[in-house]
């Protein structure tokens, strides 16, 4: 528990809060780029690619994205814990330091089905 009474250790976590939410942000958004580029290649180029490689980057790009959806829900989790140590004192009036966390949660979830919209859809 936080006896410092100093919104600035609010504004720390909810930092680190969006620094991990960037981070799942990029590996979702890499893990999308992973699973499309062996479509766009097989577009392109239908010989060089072979079906089995279609599947690993399909997996791999699953893996990401399953990856980013899963940190930005343990970054949440975290967030919320640090927010019931905190103090009245240590929020400034009329701050709403949740819309963060609702934020991550949002994230984690589409993040989620994202990943099982990919793998309904990978035969198309």
């Amino acid at each position: 528990m936080s006896n410092l009474k100093d919104p600035r250790v609010l504004f720390a976590a909810e930092r680190t809060l969006l620094a991990w939410n960037r981070t799942s942000l990029s590996l979702i958004a890499f893990g999308f780029v992973v699973e499309r580029a062996g479509k766009l290649t097989l577009a392109i180029s239908p010989g060089i690619i072979s079906p089995g490689q279609l599947v690993g980057m399909l997996w791999l790009g699953l893996a990401f994205i399953v990856l980013g959806a899963i940190t930005s829900a343990h970054s949440a989790r975290q967030y919320a814990v640090v927010l019931r140590t905190l103090t009245p004192d240590e929020f400034p009036p009329g701050y709403t330091a949740k819309w963060g966390l609702l934020v991550n949660l949002a994230v984690a979830l589409l993040g989620l089905i994202l990943a099982l919209a990919l793998w309904l859809w990978r035969l198309y």
